[in-house]
Formats: C-alpha cells, structure tokens, sequence
C-alpha cells in the first residue's frame, strides 16, 4: 500500500511538520499531484481525491473519471482521461483553462473541446497560462500573455489554446512553464525559451522578454535531456555531462551555483541528480483507443514530427498491419471496442474546423479500418465518415485534399471503391432500409466524397478517370428518368421536392461510356421533341390566323439524288435554320419507293461520308498507317508532295536554313504537330465545329473522354457473333429450332469476318457495334412465302432480315452471299 503524507507550511514558508494522510489509509495511490493550495490523489482504480483550498473550484469536488494524466497548477486543474477527452476547472480570469472568451472560473470539470482529436502527450501549467503538447510535436498555448510567454509574438491574452507555429517544425517532446516564461525542449536535445526575461530566466544573456520562441545560445553543442521551469528560474539537464545548467532568478540561492545574484545565462550546478521530470523522450500517454491507434501508425524515424498541410506524418505500412492485427480472432473483442467507440464518441465529434493537421490525421488512418468496407457499417460508420469529411472548413479540407494526392493508388483506389460500394448499396437497398429523406441525404454524401475524391484524381492522376465508373449504374437506375429530372431541376421547371435532390447526371465521373451515351441520346430526343413541338405550336398559330401556307414542317426533309449527292444535301440545308437542325431527319432518295424510318437516313449517312472523303474534294486526308483521316490543309506543312507536287512550308521563321538532328528534333516534332492538327486546318476545322455543334452541341457532349466519344460516334469492333446469335428473335415459321433458321447460323459462323461484316452493313446500315455492345444489336429474322430463287431482304430501320424457307445450306450460301454484296438501294418488297 502506498501511503501519502503532506507537510504542514507555517506563515514563514517554512516546513513544520510531515503527516500522514489518514484518510487515505485505505487506498492503493497510484499518483499524487499539488497545486499553489490544494492537493490531489488518485488510487489504481482511477478514482481522484482532492483536499486544500477550493474557493476558485480547483477542487472539482463530484468527479471521478478513469485516471490518465492530472496536473495541478495554482488555482486550476487539469485531467486527462482515457477517453481521449481532457477536463479542466478552477480559476479562469486570464483564460488559462481554455474554455473560450468571456468564460468564467468553473467549480466543475469542463471538456476542452477546441483540442479533442490531438493525441496529447503532455499537458504543462504555468503561473496563468497553459501549454499541450501533441505526439507530433504541435505546441498549444493559451491564457495570460503579458510578457509574451505563450510564443505567439504579441503580448494578449488567449482565451483558447493557439497553435505556436513557430514550434511546428523543430519536434518538441516536452514542454515546461514558469510564472511568465515557457521552455520548450526539442528531439535533438535543443531548448528555446519565451517569456519574460526580467530576471534572467530566458538564459538569452538579456532581461528582455521574447514574445517568440528562441533558442538558448549557450546551450548549443549539447543535447539537453530534461528542463524545469520554476516560479523566476530555468534548470537544464545535459547527460553527456552529468551536468545541471541553471538559470534566473537567485534571490534566495535557488539556482545552487554557490553564487549570488541572477543568472542570465545557464551556470552549471555540480553534484546533483537528473531532474525528476521523467524521460521526456518515452513518457507517452494514450488516452483512448483511437489515438492509441494514431500513435501506433506514427513514423518510426520521426516522421509524424513533419506533419503539416502537405505531409500526414503516417506510416501507412504500421497502418496496415496494426489493422491486420485486430482482424485476428484473438483480438475481435478489442476490434468491436473500436468499432463501437469509433462510432459513438470518434466520429461525432469530429469538428469542421480541427484544432490542427494533426487532428485530421483520423481521416487517413479510419479509411484503412476494415470495419468501413463491412457493408454492415456503412450506415453507421461508413457514410457518416464522409459526411464529416464533407462538412470540413475551406482550409482543413484542402489539406485532406493534399494529402489524399500524396497517398499510393492502392490507398487512393481503395478509396474511390469503398464509396461506390456504397453507392451500389443504397440504390440496390436502400429504399427498404431507410426512409426517403435519409435515403436521399447517405447517397448524396456518398456521391459527393467520390467527386471531391475526383477532383483530387484529375490534378493527381491516382488512377484512371474509368475507375470511378460504376458499371452496373444503368441496371440500377433509369438513366432517362434521372437525367429528365436533373434538367428539370436545372432549368428551375419543376421545384426540388418534386424532382428528388439527387440525380446521378450531376455525377457524370461515375457514368460509364454507355450511360453517358444514353444521356445523350435523352438529350438529343428532348431538343428534337422542343423543335417539333415549336413547329406543331407554331402550326396551330397559323390555322387560327387562316394562314395555312406558313405552316412548319415538324421533320427537316432532304430531297437528294444518289449521284448527286453532296451538292444536292448542301442545297437543302441552305433553306433551314439553325433550330431546324434539331427536327427528326427525313431523307428521300429520288425514284425510290422507301419510307424512311431510319435505315433511309443510316444508308444517306455511309454515302455521304463516302462521298465526302473521296479525294476529288480534298477535304480529308487519309493515313493508312492507322485508317484515320484529318483535314486536309489546301496550303502545305513542311516538304512534302502534295498530288505531285512539291512544296516547302516554314514550320519556324527561317526554317529552310535549320537542318533537323538531335538537338532541336523535338522542337521539329512539336511544330510539325501543331501546324498539322492545328495552324494548318484552323479555317477547316472552325467551320466543321461550328456546323458539328449546331446539331450535337451540348455541355453534355463535354462529359465524354475522347475514347469514348469515337466509339460512340462510329461503333466498336468488340465483335461476339455467339451473342448476335443467341439475342436473336424470330417471326412466322421460324424459330431457333427451324432447320432453315440452323442452316443461316451455319452459313453465318462460316463466313470470313469481312463478310460478316458486311452482313451487318446489309442489315444494320453499319458494319461497326453500337456503344451499347453486341447485346444492344438485337436482329429480327422473320419467313417470307417467296420462292427458293429470291434474295433475301434487309429491313435496315428495324434489324429485320426477310428470308425465303431455303431447302439446301448451298442455296442459302449463295442467295445470302448475293443479298449481302448488293445492299444498296432501297424498294418497296
């Protein structure tokens, strides 16, 4: 049993007499500390016992938390319990208890909260000012400051702790204060001091004050080991030495140099012990599981003493294998703790404005928690994460954004999967589980972490812009519906409440090539249905004013003749306007029987870009290298034959003198690229986008990658003739059992692929695959009564091939093969 006893002090400060605590004769006292007057205890089971003064509430009579750290200083208190959380109470008249401005001396414990979230490893009290000090080295001070003792370059007061920049880089493990003055003590064995000086106690060789840390001149050279501030007076303790430095105030022979007078600079003092201060280097506390776990992922060569808004200061391997760790089944009790605590007390009180880095540190370290990827969590762990992380102050959450930049792809990727999980999550059942307004606010929150997340990704490249795809998202939402209501929102028609709050086209990252196709195909259906229906209101106008002959033509109709073609097209389109563009297009080919209902228009489109590419225009170029073409630019690039001839064009002034080598070749390349794709076709390409974005422009053609525009615009050639097969229907007598209908797969499967291809032109009106994938080409084979000695017939506005009952695989072969290689032209069968 530990006994404490306690001396007497009579009116000459002197000690009388030394008694027992009888009191507590019945306790196992595990710590005692002592203020100005008052005194506290408390036993091995955590309970705290105070006596002496209490007028100014350092008593804190009523409490009793689990025990951590405690500190006693003149009128006020302070104890840091194991769940993170650090009370204080007494006497506040200069702010030393931290509780913010105006707030009066307390009988009570107070949380500080303007610190929760700082893994502490020290707490130190002066005459009315206070200091924390943080695992990473960050210093808080706060309270009086009339000399400049809280090292913030000013002389007032604070009432809240205030971060001491200047401290932040030099790795302070502990700190020391005095009545006006503070000491600090750095890694490397470096102490700096600020404060009042009058009496030597800066040991700065000055009685100035210092209102900014400074480091201790005469100290230099030495590795300090330990400090302690008295009332007017500084020790330093230097082992390489043995020897103490003492400075300051020596009005009653306190510094024990064996000299009178102040000292302004460190005297060594001989024959004496360490200093009972502790081993500032290891005297760690862990004061709750989590920052337990924040200190268990620091940086074992000092780097979470680098922490700021560009370094997170964690070792994410330590990270890893702590959490790998508490997976085991030994340690499932211990992982539920966590768990439990993260979500009741951790993540509730994460604050929009952290006190400092160091306390955002828990963003990083709680994403590589397992628990977060348990489905069963998201609602309760998971989701409410990003919303703290969403609710963060402008500064804070850049400085997550900084950090997520720096954090490997694995981490990063990790990330971006863990919330579209999510999001996967609550549009697959979410709407059983919770209510609309919940529902709407957790998928928001989700989808509004994976765009931060996205913003991070297009300034760091983490991981390919596809990554944040979901692919399923078509099968989970009506991309139709979603997008009617995000441009209804958009455009104020119809009222929030009435549209939902969340649509996903808000969020094009997370749209695949085949939803964003989609989205635009909406949209080009809804300018179409606004030009039509501008038309019909327009045409109903006119038959209410009698005026029938200024009716609109709801269709933009091209008149043209197949050998005619592109003059014909560009004499029809002069008599439209802009806003007709956006009108169902109608194509009549002239003496051609065809209603055209699409396959008109898809056989109009290959002939004319046929047409258009034939080198009697010169609009195009063609590479063979890659089968791509570009514009062609009328005036030449550069020495090179141009339809025999050859011409010679300055890509640089002066550039007939200056032969290509190793030395400016990239200069050449560069130049010849921007005078081919640029310089050379400005006028060309300027008139293609213009007339391009007439009927495409959009800002939803923006969310495309240029991929994935191409594929859209002219297909893939994902190829998978088995699906063609097996998505095929069939009308009449036909069925997949037919032998007819085996004998055309046969025939089909044995064909080379360029005539398989050219199947799908016959067919389709294009020998590429849709956007959608094969599965999206959907044919028709339907039986006709003809005769044996007929073609084959393609419907290409509806996929649909006629076909006679064929008798012999041959005849099919050779009446297939006919059909597919004379498939242009359109008549009435």
């Amino acid at each position: 049993m530990n006994d404490v006893y306690q001396a007497s002090i009579l009116e000459s400060d002197c000690v009388s007499l030394i008694e027992l605590v009888r009191a507590l004769d019945a306790q196992k006292i595990a710590g005692v500390s002592c203020g100005q007057a008052h005194s506290l205890a408390v036993n091995e089971q955590g309970q705290v016992f105070a006596w002496g003064a209490g007028e100014g509430g350092q008593l804190g009579l009523g409490t009793a938390e689990e025990f951590c750290f405690l500190l006693c200083q003149k009128m006020r208190f302070f104890l840091l319990v194991s769940d993170g959380q650090l009370f204080v109470w007494g006497e506040n008249s200069s702010g030393q208890l931290g509780l913010g401005k105006g707030e009066p001396s307390t009988l009570s414990p107070q949380t500080l909260k303007s610190l929760c979230g700082i893994p502490l490893a020290q707490i130190s009290a002066g005459g009315d000012h206070s200091f924390a000090l943080s695992l990473s080295g960050a210093v808080f001070g706060w309270g009086k400051n009339s000399a400049g003792q809280l090292g913030l370059n000013d002389e007032q007061d604070r009432a809240v702790p205030c971060h001491i920049k200047f401290l932040r880089s030099q790795k302070v493990v502990y700190i020391s204060c005095g009545e006006e003055h503070t000491a600090a003590l750095t890694k490397e064995g470096g102490l700096f001091t600020f404060g009042n000086g009058s009496r030597g106690q800066l040991g700065h060789d000055s009685t100035r004050n210092e209102p900014l840390p400074r480091r201790v001149m005469e100290l230099m050279g030495t590795e300090v080991s330990q400090i302690a501030c008295g009332r007017h007076h500084t020790l330093a303790f230097v082992p390489s030495t043995g020897l103490v430095y003492a400075f300051g105030c020596n009005t009653q022979g306190q510094l024990g140099t064996g000299l009178r007078g102040n000292a302004k600079s460190p005297l060594p003092v001989r024959n004496v012990q360490p200093l009972c201060i502790g081993n500032t280097h290891t005297s760690i506390l862990f004061p709750s599981i989590w920052i337990l776990i924040s200190t268990c992922c620091f940086h074992s060569d000092d780097g979470h003493f680098k922490t700021n808004p560009k370094v997170p200061g964690i070792d994410f391997n330590a990270v890893r294998l702590l959490f790998e760790t508490l997976m085991k089944p030994a340690f499932a009790r211990l992982l539920d703790q966590a768990t439990k605590s993260f979500e009741s007390l951790l993540i509730p009180q994460l604050t929009c404005s952290p006190p400092d880095v160091e306390a955002m540190r828990i963003y990083l370290i709680l994403s590589e928690c397992p628990a977060l990827q348990d489905s069963k969590n998201y609602i309760s762990l998971t989701i409410p994460l990003a919303m703290a992380i969403l609710r963060l102050d402008a500064n804070p959450s850049k400085v997550l954004d900084n950090w997520w930049s720096l954090m490997d792809c694995e981490f990063f990727s990790r990330l971006v999967e863990m919330y579209k999980s999510i999001v996967v999550f609550l549009l697959t059942g979410g709407k059983a589980l919770l209510m609309p307004v919940f529902l709407e606010s957790y998928t928001s929150a989700a989808l509004r972490l994976l765009e931060k997340l996205h913003k991070v990704n297009l300034k760091a490249h983490r991981v390919e812009y596809n990554h944040f795809y979901i692919p399923d998202i078509a099968t989970l939402v009506d991309i139709q519906e979603d997008y009617l209501k995000w441009f209804l929102r958009k455009a104020d028609i119809v009222p929030r409440p009435h549209c939902g709050s969340v649509t996903l086209c808000a969020y094009p990252f997370i749209l695949n090539a085949q939803a964003k196709t989609t989205v635009l195909q909406t949209d080009a259906e809804l300018q179409m249905q606004m030009a039509v229906s501008g038309a019909n209101l327009h045409n109903v106008f006119m038959l209410l004013t009698m005026e029938p002959l200024l009716a609109r033509n709801p269709f933009l109709v091209l008149h043209v003749r197949r050998n005619h073609l592109v003059s014909d097209a560009l004499r029809e389109l002069t008599v439209y306007n802009d806003v007709d563009l956006k009108k169902p297009l109608k194509v009549i080919f002239d003496g051609e029987e065809a209603v055209d209902a699409g396959g008109v228009t898809k056989e109009f489109f290959l002939l004319l870009l046929k047409e258009l590419i034939d080198p009697i225009y010169g609009m195009f170029t063609q590479y063979s290298e890659s089968n791509l073409l570009w514009f062609s630019d009328k005036v030449s690039s550069i020495t090179r034959e141009y339809y025999g001839i050859t011409e010679v064009k300055e890509l640089v002034q002066g550039g007939k003198t200056i032969a290509v080598d190793k030395t400016n070749r990239k200069e050449f390349v560069q130049a010849y690229l921007q005078y081919v794709f640029s310089d050379a076709v400005q006028e060309q390409y300027s008139a293609f986008s213009s007339g391009f974005l007439k009927v495409c422009g959009g800002e939803i053609l923006s969310l495309f990658q240029p991929s994935e525009l191409m594929a859209m615009v002219v297909g893939n050639n994902n190829y998978n003739w088995e699906e063609m097969e097996k998505n095929a229907s069939y009308k009449g007598e036909f069925s997949a059992s037919h032998p007819t209908v085996k004998m055309f797969w046969e025939v089909f499967h044995e064909f080379p692929l360029e005539k398989k291809k050219q199947f799908l032109l016959f067919l389709t009106g294009s020998d590429r695959i849709p956007i959608h994938g094969m599965a999206s080409l959907r044919i028709v084979i339907q039986s006709t009564a003809a005769e044996e000695h007929y073609l084959p017939v393609a419907h290409t506005c509806y996929n649909m091939l006629d076909m006679p009952c064929y008798q012999t695989k041959e005849t099919l072969r050779h009446r297939l093969t006919q059909a597919v290689e004379q498939y242009e032209g359109f008549s009435l069968v």
